[in-house]
C-alpha cells in the first residue's frame, strides 16, 4: 500500500507534520499539497495544540515542486491554466502555515529548495542540521520564484533575498544562518533534535491563547506582500511554466546538463 504523503500525528500540545515522499526528496506533488492543506485546516481549528513541527522524511526537508508535474498538459493553454492554479495553491499554503494559531517550527535536513524554502520561511522558527542545503533555483529552470519571494524577503530582508533568487545558487546551513534564514544550526541530526526539543519545551510553557494573540499581533504589523501580489505571481509563474524556455530548463535539469541558453 502507498504511504500517506503527509504524516500527521499529535503528542499532547505538539503536532508533527512530516512531508513523506522520501523517494522524491519530499517534492510537492502526488497529492502531498492537498494532504498538507487538510492537515493545516484541521490545525487552524485545534486549540489543544500549541506547537506544530514541520519536517521531512528520509533525510530531506522538501525539494520544492515536483518538476515531473510542472510540464503537465497537452497544449500551452492547458499548461498555463494548470500551472497558474497550482501556483495559487502553494501561495495559499504558505499563508495558511503562517496564519496558524500555533507556533510552527521547521526542522530542516538535506534539501530545502524552491517551495520547500517557502515552507521554511512561512514557519515561525527554523532550525537546521549542518547538512541542510537551501536554494531558490527557479530562474535556472526557466521559472520564477513567484510565491516564495515575499516570504524570503520577510525572513532575510530584500537584499539577501534578491541575491538568492537571482543567482539561484545553493547555500549551506551556515551561510543560511548568517543571512537570517535560520534561527539556529546544529552539527548533526541528534543536535538538531535537541535544539528543536528545547524550543518546543519553551513554547509549551506558554499560554495557548497568548501565543495565538501574539502571532496575530505580529501579522498585524503588515502583510507579507501587497494586495494582488499572489495573483500576479501565479500569472507570472503560469506564463513561464508554459513557455518553451521552461520546457528546456526542466529538460536540462532532468538530464543533468546546462540549458541551451547557458551554452
Amino acid at each position: 500500500m502507498d504511504q500517506p504523503t503527509v504524516l500527521f500525528t499529535r503528542e499532547g500540545p505538539l503536532a508533527r507534520l512530516t512531508l513523506n515522499r522520501p523517494a522524491r526528496r519530499n517534492a510537492i506533488g502526488g497529492g502531498m499539497g492537498e494532504a498538507l492543506d487538510a492537515a493545516l485546516a484541521a490545525l487552524a481549528e485545534d486549540r489543544s495544540v500549541r506547537v506544530v513541527l514541520l519536517s521531512g522524511a528520509g533525510g530531506h526537508f522538501c525539494a520544492g515542486l515536483d518538476l515531473t508535474e510542472v510540464a503537465a498538459g497537452d497544449t500551452p493553454e492547458q499548461r498555463l491554466a494548470a500551472q497558474q492554479a497550482r501556483n495559487r495553491s502553494i501561495g495559499a499554503r504558505f499563508e495558511a502555515i503562517s496564519r496558524l494559531p500555533q507556533v510552527v517550527v521547521a526542522a530542516i535536513e538535506g534539501a530545502a529548495h524552491a517551495g520547500g524554502l517557502g515552507f521554511v520561511c512561512a514557519a515561525d522558527i527554523a532550525f537546521a542540521s549542518a547538512d541542510a542545503r537551501f536554494c531558490a533555483p527557479e530562474v535556472r529552470r526557466g521559472l520564477v520564484p513567484a510565491q516564495i519571494l515575499p516570504w524570503l524577503v520577510r525572513r532575510m530582508g530584500r537584499p539577501q533575498a534578491t541575491r538568492m533568487v537571482l543567482e539561484g545558487r545553493v547555500l549551506d546551513a551556515e551561510e543560511a544562518r548568517q543571512i537570517g534564514l535560520l534561527h539556529g544550526m546544529a552539527a548533526d541530526k541528534p543536535g538538531l533534535d535537541a535544539m528543536v526539543a528545547q524550543c518546543i519545551g519553551l513554547i509549551a510553557e506558554a499560554g495557548p491563547q497568548a501565543l495565538a494573540e501574539t502571532k496575530a499581533l505580529l501579522a498585524a504589523l503588515g502583510p507579507v506582500a501587497p494586495a494582488g501580489y499572489a495573483e500576479a505571481g501565479a500569472r507570472s509563474f503560469g506564463r513561464t511554466a508554459a513557455s518553451d524556455e521552461a520546457m528546456e530548463g526542466i529538460a536540462a535539469f532532468r538530464e543533468k546538463r546546462k540549458p541551451a541558453w547557458a551554452l
